[in-house]
């Protein structure tokens, strides 16, 4: 699905210095390269504050902490996504409220958001999947209607242009109250392990962001918070630094292989290749399909069979998993996202990707169908 080691043989040099160089300081923790990182990531999605922690999880988790919601408040977020988006909903003792997406581009749809509200809801969480931008003008004019904080999930998009109403672009994490984004290897910028990151343009919910992540302290040994342990180490964001230099032709390189597999797939009405958005660019963090013939797994299977990676993100909605029946939504709640986990396949997609790999991809999927 992903080709990391021949991605890294590109830039071996300059990342092996930049490890050497940690190594060399013994800056392990909030060493130089965190905070070049964190003022160069900034830089490139023009946001005022970038704080960096320890993976993407955590950083949803410290933006709900960072808005002071509290338990039994409602967050309404989609119903196809990962787990991770409303486990630190209900880790904080706050209460998911999901629901479905659009069947086109698989975010948030914007009219079920609107049906969802309460007197008890405080936030949304669009989740920007698969690449692309959610509908952020109506979720914008939803929360200012509604009073509400929008907590952006942009894992999947960083790099992501928005081309808002008003007639200004910006990228995606960078719009609503805060940002979130992980840095997991198979991401478009992904580090050698765990790691993740905050943007806001709040000066004021910056700096209480970057006191949650070090245990609620400004000053060692003196808590105003009670916050949390996580911290990008230094190695991963000297390893970011070299990367985020080549994030841009990395995505470039994505959308050409998605515009190749268009190419390639056209004309079959038992697919439907990645629909892109009007407003948002899309940079392909999965090449995504839907398999109109019923035989999803079975297509899986045969390509396995063929040397031919292909994953289901994500085989089953949020509200039919075991860890969250407690909520009362049952099968049929949501159609859109239960057809989509019945019919979603996502081929190889990464920056390596090669004509060549990719014909014979398409050969054999379309000789299967």
């Amino acid at each position: 699905m992903v080709d990391l080691l021949s991605q890294y043989e590109k830039i071996k040099e300059e990342v092996d210095a930049g490890i050497r160089e940690t190594i060399e300081q013994t800056a392990f923790i909030n060493g130089p390269s965190v905070k070049l990182f964190q003022s160069e990531l900034a830089n490139y999605l023009k946001v005022k504050k970038v704080i960096t922690c320890a993976n993407g999880t955590d950083a949803l988790q410290v933006a709900m902490m960072a808005l002071d919601l509290q338990a039994g408040d409602e967050v309404i977020t989609s119903n196809f996504t990962f787990i991770a988006t409303v486990e630190v909903i209900a880790l904080l003792k706050l209460k998911p409220v999901l629901v479905d997406v659009d069947p086109d581009t698989f975010n948030l749809d914007p009219k079920k958001i609107e049906e969802a509200i309460t007197p008890k809801t405080k936030a949304i969480i669009p989740v920007h999947l698969f690449g692309q931008s959610a509908d952020m003008d109506e979720i914008l004019r939803i929360a200012k209607e509604y009073k509400l904080y929008v907590i952006e999930d942009a894992a999947q998009a960083l790099g992501t242009n928005y081309n808002l109403a008003a007639g200004k672009q910006q990228k995606a994490g960078t719009i609503g109250t805060i940002g979130t984004t992980s840095f997991f290897p198979s991401k478009n910028l992904g580090c050698f392990g765990d790691g993740g990151a905050l943007m806001t343009n709040n000066e004021e919910l910056g700096e209480k962001i970057r006191v949650i992540v070090n245990h609620g302290s400004k000053v060692k040994y003196y808590h105003e918070e009670v916050g949390i342990n996580s911290r990008l180490d230094t190695i991963q964001a000297a390893i970011l630094r070299v990367k985020l230099q080549h994030l841009n032709s990395y995505n470039k390189a994505r959308k050409s292989a998605a515009n190749y597999y268009d190419a390639l797939l056209a004309g079959y009405d038992q697919i439907q290749t990645p629909v892109r958005s009007a407003n948002s660019s899309h940079i392909f963090h999965q090449y995504t399909l839907r398999i109109k013939t019923g035989k999803r797994d079975e297509i899986r299977q045969k390509l396995a069979e063929q040397d031919i990676p292909a994953m289901i993100y994500y085989p089953v909605p949020l509200s039919l998993q075991v860890a969250f029946l407690s909520a009362g939504y049952k099968k049929g709640d949501f159609p859109v996202t239960e057809l989509l986990c019945e019919e979603v396949l996502s081929l190889p997609m990464h920056t390596e990707l090669n004509n060549a790999q990719q014909e014979y991809i398409a050969e054999h999927l379309l000789k299967i169908i």
